[in-house]
């Protein structure tokens, strides 16, 4: 992927071009909330679609030369990208980001977008979300604490993984609890993508895991630091919990999608089986548009 600061791109983009980039970033990041991975992602695609428009006119050109960007002009950049084997799903995210970047350029300097914005993103077929069987989950559940020797790592992956099924959290959003938090009540405030806030119900299995973790836990688990721990007392690393969702699928036969994330996907399928509401799933999950909730419809195909 192309960074902003990679010396080819650097030396494509003017100096007016780079510092307009930064400050839309910043104003996503400030305004919009828009989390960190997605600042470094929209930030490199506006970055090499500057580069490549750069190129494509012959050198250099400054924020004005936006403004001259036509139909052909990106149709030009969407059939490089292709070329160069960039997906249609990344190739429709990195659009996304330039219809973003364009909008706000052309709102500060009063040119128009339109040949921009009116572009076509390519077709590509959503992924569905592949949630395990109830009975797996239950089974990864089971199996889960036993995968460590020390009985509080034991605890504390059991808690994170009943988190992940019994609240539909995000990993990130379970490691980012923090331990000020504790005992962990009927009802949990999550910050999610965009640092967008949410109430999420806490079932009593889940309540009951992390009290047992807390319990154990040879840390000093203190408000302002992380619930949950490394052995050596800094914040857990998501990778550890993904190496023991990785044991204990080899364990019970899983396929490869049995990722902690497949837990997420568990929950909002399994609920939707037993009759949730698909907007109040929606408010649970944290999405920001019903038509992303909306995918587990297709994986219930009974319902």
């Amino acid at each position: 992927r192309l960074r902003a600061d990679d010396a080819p791109v650097a030396e494509l983009i003017s100096p007016g071009q780079r510092d307009a980039l930064a400050r839309w970033i910043d104003h996503l990041r400030a305004i919009e909330g828009a989390a960190e991975t997605t600042c470094t992602a929209y930030r490199a695609d506006v970055a090499g679609f500057l580069a490549f428009q750069a190129g494509h006119a012959g050198g250099a050109a400054g924020t004005a030369a936006l403004a001259g960007i036509g139909v052909s002009d990106m149709r030009a950049w969407m059939a490089d990208a292709r070329s160069r084997g960039l997906s249609a799903r990344s190739l429709a995210r990195a659009l996304s980001a330039v219809k973003g970047f364009a909008r706000w350029a052309a709102e500060r300097e009063d040119w128009e977008p339109t040949a921009i914005l009116s572009t076509r993103a390519p077709k590509f077929r959503r992924k569905l979300p592949r949630p395990l069987a109830p009975e797996a989950a239950r089974a990864v559940l089971d199996r889960v604490d036993l995968q460590a020797r020390e009985p509080w790592v034991a605890a504390r992956d059991g808690a994170v993984v009943t988190l992940l099924y019994g609240c539909g959290l995000r990993i990130s959003e379970a490691l980012g609890l923090d331990a000020g938090l504790l005992p962990l009540g009927a009802a949990l405030k999550v910050r999610g993508k965009g640092g967008k806030e949410r109430i999420v119900p806490v079932i009593a299995p889940a309540q009951a895991a992390v009290a047992g973790y807390a319990r154990l836990c040879p840390h000093d688990l203190a408000p302002g630091t992380p619930l949950f721990r490394g052995v050596r007392g800094g914040a857990l690393n998501p990778r550890l919990v993904q190496k023991t969702m990785e044991a204990v699928r080899l364990q019970l036969g899983l396929p490869a999608t049995a990722t902690p994330h497949a837990l997420r996907h568990s929950f909002a399928t399994h609920l939707l089986g037993a009759g949730g509401d698909l907007r109040a799933i929606q408010e649970l999950l944290g999405h920001a548009s019903l038509s992303t909730t909306q995918a587990y419809t297709a994986v219930d195909t009974a319902r």
